[in-house]
């Protein structure tokens, strides 16, 4: 009877995936960490949060949404095999206009921020969704980076409210080095 017990328990059981490195285990920790290790998507996504913030008002939400929005969709494009020559230029450029947009105080109309993040947001989704691990899953793999990426987001969301309540002019500044870091990205 014993023997019977064990051998249906046996056959029952699912595999525990308890080594790293396999399915959605791997997936959702490498796309939490891909935002994180790299410092161009680090200074996008807080400079995204950052901007939003300082508008103010719907922005706070509006860009934010819709940078993550349409980064989830690169990804699944890139996942899928899609192509995007020049991605890690269109990073780049990212970081010079966010921090052009910031250091000028730049307040557009909300479709018009939003536009701009989404299409930013292009370029990061690409190039996270072009690094999926071989053995991962790529929902838990996007799901990762899209909440690295609203956790970044909501870092400069962060800053910019302590920025514009204790010290408006960093925040200037702070986009002055988020253009200066673009241009250093986009010189190699």
């Amino acid at each position: 009877m014993a023997v019977a017990l064990t051998l249906l328990l046996t056959g029952l059981a699912a595999p525990a995936l308890a080594h790293t490195g396999v399915g959605s285990v791997e997936g959702l920790a490498q796309g939490l960490l891909h935002p994180l290790t790299g410092l161009d998507h680090v200074l996008a996504m807080v400079a995204v949060g950052l901007w939003a913030g300082l508008v103010g008002g719907k922005a706070r939400i509006a860009y934010p949404v819709a940078f993550v929005a349409t980064m989830a969709l690169a990804g699944a494009w890139a996942m899928a095999g899609g192509e995007l020559p020049g991605a890690e230029i269109g990073i780049a450029v990212s970081i010079v206009i966010l921090g052009l947009a910031i250091a000028l105080k730049a307040s557009p109309p909300l479709a018009a921020g939003a536009l701009a993040c989404g299409i930013f947001a292009i370029f990061h989704g690409f190039a996270h969704g072009a690094e999926l691990p071989e053995n991962a899953s790529g929902f838990a793999y996007a799901a990762g980076f899209i909440i690295a990426t609203a956790a970044l987001h909501g870092a400069g969301l962060f800053l910019a409210a302590r920025l514009a309540q204790h010290a408006p002019v960093l925040a200037r500044v702070a986009g002055g080095g988020l253009v200066l870091a673009g241009v250093a990205i986009l010189a190699g």
